[in-house]
Parts: C-alpha cells; structure tokens; sequence
C-alpha cells in the first residue's frame, strides 16, 4: 500500500469515526429539545432539559478507566468502541419507544444514559485518533473527524426533523429515533474492521496512575486555571444561545421543513465553510488572534438572531441569520480545537482532551439548563443580546492569554 493510499484509509476511517461520534449529540440536544416543544412541553422544561447532556461536561471523571483498562479480548480501544456503540443502538432505540406526554420521566431517563455513552464514545474516540494517526496527519484527521461529526448531526438534526410529518414518509418522531439506532450501526461495522492502535507511550500501569498523572501535570502549570476558565468562557455565549434555537423557531412559526432544509443543511453547509476558513486564517493569523477575531464575530451573530423577531417566519432571514452564525461558529470552532490541541501532552491525550473537553462543554451543559428562564424573562430579543454580551468574558480573556504567555502561537 502507498503512503499515499494508507493516508486515504486513515482519513475515512477518522471521517466514519466521526460519523459514530456525531449522530448521538442532537439526539439528546438540539432535536430532542425540538420534539419536546411539538408535543408542547413548556419553556422551562425544555431549558431544564439541557441538563440531560451533562455527561459531556463531566466525561473527564471516567476518561482514566479508558486509559487504564482494556475490557475485551480486540484491544483497548475497540473494547470501549464495542460496548459504547451496542449501548448507543440499544438506548436510542428504547428512545423511540416513549411518548413524551405520558413517558417524559422514562424518557428522559433514558436520554441521560444515550449522553453518558455517547460522551464515553467521544473520549475513546478522541484517544484513538491520537494513537492511530501519524503526528504529521493530525491535523487533517481531526478536520476529517469534525466533517464526519457535521455530517452525522445534519442527518440527526435537520434532515431527521424535516422528515417528521412531511410527505410522502409521514415519519413520526418515534419511528425517527428507531432509524437514528439502526445508523448508529455504521460506527459498530467500522469498529469491526479497524485495526487496534499501535501504542507508542507506556500505559498506566494502574488506577492511580491513569487518574492522578494527567491532572498533576495539567495542574502544575502556573497558567492552568487561566486556560480552563477561558475554556469555559470563549463558546460560552454562542452555546446558550444554540441550546433555545429550536424553540426560537417553533416560537416564530418557522415549520419543520424550514427548519430541516435552512437552518440544519445550509446550517451545516455554512458550519463546514467556516471550519474551512477558519483553518486557512489559523495558518496567517496564529491561533490565538485567531480567537480573538473569531471571537468577535461569534458574538455579532449570535446577536443577529434578535432580527428574526422583527421580520417574522421568513426564509431569506432565517437563512442570512443561519449562514451568519454557523461561518462564525465553525470558523471559531477551528480554532478552539487548535487551542486545546496546544494544551495536551501526548503522554495523557485521553484523559487530558477529555479534561478539556469536559470544560469546554461546561457552559453548554449547565449554564444552557436556565436558558428558558432567559427567555422567559426578557424575550427573544434580549436574550440574544445577553448571550452576545455573555461572550465578551471569553474575548478579553483571549487577549489576556495572547499577550501574557502566548504571543507567539
């Protein structure tokens, strides 16, 4: 095999990897959240319902068992892959099985552990992509990843929503997530094949090895919680704001198939140009300008949103608001994703990105849990204003960072 064709194989596996690791997110986010509000669950609840994926906040606790252990007879990595992925299928699946108006406890319930695994998922695919890639393929392959992961949230999140009730397939939101299980079966087929990582650095040796080293030596430096506060805070704004969107559109009388073709697939259009720009800018103006810049423009669209409340449920609206926000978001995602590769060290990538990870999704996670009370109080307007002013925390810390320790990345 050519050095050439080995790249290409690797970068499809990291694509359908991703794919794995995307389809759950909405399940239990952004589409979730949506057939809630059909069913006519209120505001609050649905705010309250962010919650539901604290697992990702919280992956970092149980990220050194992936490290330390290996749980079946195909390798470290593939074992988690196995047991996380027949997990996802099954509960996703019993997902399907509840009505909202009459099940929502059960349901719930059952999407918190859909988070749980699919938060453990992403931990042990993160670790295998740092094991089975080249150093010089890195970061291609996590570009490969987050498009596979795109992807997999627009088949989830606007194509699946579109379906719902819409001729000729009259899908029912049940029969939505019986079809989202049997997807996840592209992740458990690719884990089949795939070929157990070669690991270069030694392993725990034990528990506390595997859960103490990682954090001691993150800690250790002077800088450490400067860097997860300013991970906290940088997405912080353009999270809460995405966690009501969908509500926003119900509220505004955008239909399904507005909302499926608009702002899902031009969404995720828009999202994979910004990532595409957003790793050619990195390369002029360095990752932590870029922050800034990005920054920047993360918070002005998230404001942008207040014009919808003006101009009512129109396409060309929805779309310049769509396209706006999703460029800026996925151009500022490039660059947070460099950052938080700067911070890991190689010897705990898991446990480490995980860490960081963790954090990162922090604010998305709890913060977004009071959203609906946000909007319940001020209205649409002013909470999109609050989320872009909410941003500015992280902006300034970004300069801080820049110019205190950074200057030169």
């Amino acid at each position: 095999m050519t050095k050439h064709s080995a790249t290409l194989k690797r970068m499809f596996i990291t694509i359908l990897m991703g794919f794995s690791s995307g389809l759950p997110l909405l399940l239990t986010g952004g589409t979730f959240k949506m057939w809630m509000a059909r069913e006519g669950i209120d505001v609050k609840t649905i705010g309250f319902l962010s919650w539901v994926g604290m697992a990702y906040s919280l992956k970092f606790i149980w990220a050194p068992l992936l490290d330390r252990y290996q749980i079946t007879r195909h390798g470290r990595r593939k074992g988690w892959l196995f047991l996380t992925q027949l997990a996802l299928i099954v509960l996703i699946a019993l997902m399907g099985v509840f009505n909202p108006t009459t099940s929502l406890f059960p349901l719930v319930v059952t999407a918190i552990l859909v988070a749980f695994f699919s938060a453990t998922q992403d931990s042990t695919i993160d670790a295998y992509r740092r094991e089975f890639l080249p150093e010089e393929e890195m970061g291609l392959g996590s570009s490969m990843t987050t498009y596979g992961y795109r992807v997999a949230m627009l088949i989830s999140g606007g194509l699946g929503i579109g379906l719902v009730g819409a001729e000729p397939f009259h899908f029912t939101w049940n029969q939505l997530y019986f079809a989202m299980a049997g997807l996840m079966s592209v992740g458990f087929i690719t884990t089949i094949f795939i070929p157990e990582p070669t690991v270069t650095e030694p392993t725990p040796k034990t528990l506390r090895m595997a859960i103490v080293e990682p954090f001691k030596e993150f800690f250790a430096r002077p800088q450490a919680l400067t860097f997860l506060s300013f991970v906290i805070a940088f997405k912080l704004g353009d999270s809460l704001s995405g966690q009501m969107l969908n509500k926003f559109y119900v509220d505004m009388q955008f239909t399904n198939q507005d909302v499926g073709f608009i702002a899902k697939t031009v969404g995720l259009i828009s999202s994979l140009v910004g990532l595409f720009l957003g790793g050619v800018l990195i390369q002029k103006l360095k990752v932590y300008r870029s922050l800034i810049v990005f920054g920047v423009l993360q918070a002005f669209s998230t404001a942008f949103f207040s014009v919808l409340t003006f101009t009512g449920p129109q396409a060309w609206a929805l779309a310049a608001a769509v396209v706006f926000e999703d460029v800026t978001s996925g151009m500022g995602t490039s660059a947070f994703m460099a950052f938080m590769s700067l911070l890991t060290n190689k010897r705990f990538s898991a446990t480490q990105y995980a860490l960081l990870a963790s954090f990162a999704s922090l604010g998305r996670n709890f913060f977004s849990g009071f959203s609906g009370i946000m909007v319940e109080q001020m209205g649409w307007v002013m909470f999109f204003v609050s989320c872009a002013l909410i941003a500015l925390p992280g902006i300034f810390m970004a300069v801080y960072i820049h110019k205190r320790w950074m200057s030169q990345a």
